[in-house]
């Protein structure tokens, strides 16, 4: 059963999934493909977009979603995520996971007998890279010749970041501390395939050297959902990164700044510049709901 739980999933893929996302946002299918059509929407950990975008999503396509928390789920209470893959296969059409360990959403794949889709695991977010790439490429025109640098924690959204830029064709810089690369294993296919695309990744300390040439800034939280402990340390490491004006400034003439929210004001990033002309952040936040609604219409149709 085919299922999107990483970027690699859909490696001959992401240009129709994009295209497709703007046909939808654009009007040009018309119906409601995915009528009498059920998506489980299993939440491991709290969302406002991933949430919203795939209920609204499924309701506009025609289908109906259904909201489970671990609370509400016997998996929470210790049954096996085999169990529940195959029990929800026997009533739904599709599943959506919001996990902790990106191995349960695996497992949880390995016994479903309907497509599982990734709204985020601590590995990656596939659908936020999605919808990142639908908004650039609304905002330039192509994605050629076009650069984008992740500044801060080489987390889940990097890590899908990095594998779908060189699939279309974009350079990519990471500028984070010592110690906080992106997943070596994402990173070595990343350069794969931009071996294979003719395009480049940089992994770098130093932010003049990651934001050389630069068309799209990104940048996210310091502190994501389980690393609360480590909190004092990352806001201390993570300080010389914020993303501000002086920083924007290093970027291209017309580079645009973009952020998966939520976002920390005064952190990561400042005011002037998640609020300013630059900011592309709540178009990249609708676009989730295109992104999905392609998704869902590619997996359940």
């Amino acid at each position: 059963m085919d299922s999107l739980l990483s970027v690699r999933d859909i490696k001959d893929e992401v240009s129709y999934i994009i295209d497709l996302a703007s046909q939808i946002k654009a009007g040009e299918i018309e119906g409601k493909p995915l009528e009498g059509k059920t998506l489980a929407m299993i939440f491991q950990k709290s969302s406002t977009r991933t949430r919203v975008s795939f209920d609204v999503g499924m309701y506009q396509l025609g289908g109906r979603a259904i909201f489970l928390s671990s609370n509400d789920l016997q998996m929470g209470r210790g049954e096996p995520i085999s169990d529940t893959a195959k029990v929800l296969s026997r009533f739904v059409d599709g599943i959506m996971i919001r996990a902790i360990e990106h191995d349960d959403v695996v497992e949880l794949s390995k016994y479903s007998d309907v497509p599982v889709i990734s709204g985020l695991t601590n590995l990656e977010h596939p659908c936020q890279a999605l919808a990142d790439m639908l908004t650039i490429k609304e905002h330039f025109g192509s994605f050629e010749g076009k650069k984008i640098c992740f500044v801060g924690d080489g987390n889940n959204v990097c890590n899908s970041l990095l594998l779908i830029a060189p699939l279309l064709g974009m350079d990519m810089s990471v500028a984070c501390p010592k110690g906080y690369e992106p997943n070596e294993e994402i990173l070595k296919l990343s350069e794969e395939y931009a071996n294979e695309n003719n395009t480049e990744i940089t992994i770098s300390d130093d932010i003049n050297v990651a934001l050389d040439n630069v068309d799209i800034v990104y940048t996210d939280v310091w502190v994501s959902m389980g690393d609360e402990a480590e909190k004092a340390k990352r806001e201390t490491d993570f300080a010389p990164y914020q993303v501000n004006k002086e920083l924007m400034d290093i970027a291209n003439d017309g580079a645009i700044f973009m952020h998966c929210l939520p976002a920390i004001r005064g952190q990561e990033v400042s005011a002037d510049v998640i609020d300013g002309p630059q900011s592309v952040v709540y178009d990249e936040a609708e676009n989730r709901l295109h992104a999905q609604k392609a998704v869902l219409y590619h997996y359940l149709k």
